[in-house]
């Protein structure tokens, strides 16, 4: 009978299968058993090794071996590679299974055809809400006091207002759509110990708070302005790390988490897009005119008689220089962190939603009323009306004079 036809591997691995049994092998085959052991014999003098009868374990032929060890080598780079692959758009993709997010700004912002008579298009900024944060008001000399309750009063409040002042006290007001800009802090945190222990809310229960929040205002504003264009960066008390990071930033913040979670829940809403970008800061133009928000806490120091303004003024003069150099140059540069309302014509820096605070106190600064920062770009003349989103309880009016003076 004729010597088996079957490939060494392969007798090695019906040997195994058959328990070492020449009999058992030769049938599977359908040679005589005397092939069998003819073969396995060549096969013991060519390698060197040892076909064991019975149930012993096999040994593993030298090229086999060497393709284990190529196949172990392989799966170790196959999980280095997935673990590497644990990025934004995998998070934002795989994940949270969000669509792709435009960056480019929509074109209601930047119509080929102005009416005439101009057009404007208002920017509310949301930031340094602090959400979960309370702030005592026995600390501050009664001065102020936060909470959730108070939080939410005040949130509703500026975008109720917002309304108000856009629609009712401007003329033959039409706009294409509104700018809810959200610039970072959006959560107290546990940055500090004493916000850890102070806190109302821990941050999980805060950012949904707070997300079921931002879902009624965006909603709303959707509702009032027909189309909303959502710009979002990050601030520093959102960070689950001890000290700020430059490398990866937004994906160890919950104001980033917070973002896409809202854009997950609008994704199918055509009135509503989000520009969540990777970096620090957000770019877009309305009209031409052109936009930069940051946080601001990359700028620090300050000034015993200006105060935020030399910070401020430095680190735009700054950026303004960097951004030139890589074609990224803006008009108007907007930040919060420093809860200080400040309007201009190149730098706006946001109020606050939480108000003065012990913080402040302790440290002398200057009384700021809860207010956010809210203005119209216009389509020939860029920023025109700056108005202040005061967010407390309007104060009953005293019996004065509307105008007096010194003769």
């Amino acid at each position: 009978m004729a010597a088996p036809k079957v490939s060494e591997p392969e007798f090695i691995r019906m040997w195994g299968e058959c328990g070492g049994s020449a009999a058992k092998v030769a049938q599977a085959i359908g040679v005589a058993e005397r092939n069998v052991h003819e073969r396995r014999r060549a096969i013991e003098a060519r390698t060197g090794i040892t076909l064991p009868t019975g149930h012993a374990p096999l040994p593993v032929a030298p090229d086999v071996e060497r393709l284990k060890d190529q196949i172990r080598e392989l799966q170790a780079r196959l999980a280095t590679s997935e673990k590497a692959s644990l990025s934004d758009e995998y998070v934002k993709r795989k994940i949270l299974q969000l669509l792709e997010i435009s960056a480019e700004p929509p074109r209601w912002l930047t119509p080929t055809r102005v009416p005439r008579g101009g057009q404007l298009v208002p920017t509310l900024m949301l930031s340094d809400l602090h959400w979960g944060e309370v702030v005592y008001a026995r600390q501050v000399n009664g001065v102020n006091e936060y909470n959730i309750a108070i939080a939410q009063r005040r949130f509703r409040t500026a975008i109720e207002r917002t309304v108000d002042l856009c629609k009712l006290h401007m003329v033959d007001p039409h706009y294409p759509g509104i700018v809810l800009a959200l610039g970072g802090d959006m959560l107290s945190g546990d940055i500090h110990e004493e916000l850890s222990e102070s806190n109302e809310l821990p941050v999980m229960p805060a950012l949904l708070d707070l997300m079921g929040c931002l879902m009624w205002a965006i909603g709303r504003l959707a509702d009032e302005f027909g189309k909303v264009f959502i710009p979002c960066v990050t601030g520093n008390h959102g960070r689950n790390t001890k000290k700020p990071r430059a490398k990866g930033r937004n994906y160890s913040n919950f104001d980033w988490l917070l973002y896409q979670f809202l854009a997950k829940h609008f994704e199918q809403d055509r009135r509503v897009q989000f520009l969540i970008p990777d970096g620090t800061d957000a770019h877009w133009t309305v009209f031409g005119h052109r936009y930069c928000m940051t946080h601001g806490d990359q700028f620090r120091g300050g000034d015993g008689m200006i105060g935020a303004l030399g910070p401020i003024i430095r680190g735009d003069h700054k950026k303004r220089s960097r951004n030139g150099q890589i074609d990224m140059g803006y008009d108007t540069l907007l930040m919060g962190h420093w809860h200080q309302l400040i309007q201009l014509q190149r730098v706006i820096v946001n109020g606050s939603l939480k108000g003065y605070d012990e913080y402040a106190a302790a440290n002398n600064f200057g009384f700021e009323q809860p207010q956010q920062a809210l203005w119209l770009t216009h389509a020939e003349r860029g920023i025109t009306f700056s108005m202040p989103v005061h967010v407390d309880e309007r104060k009953k009016p005293q019996c004065a004079k509307w105008l007096e003076f010194a003769a």
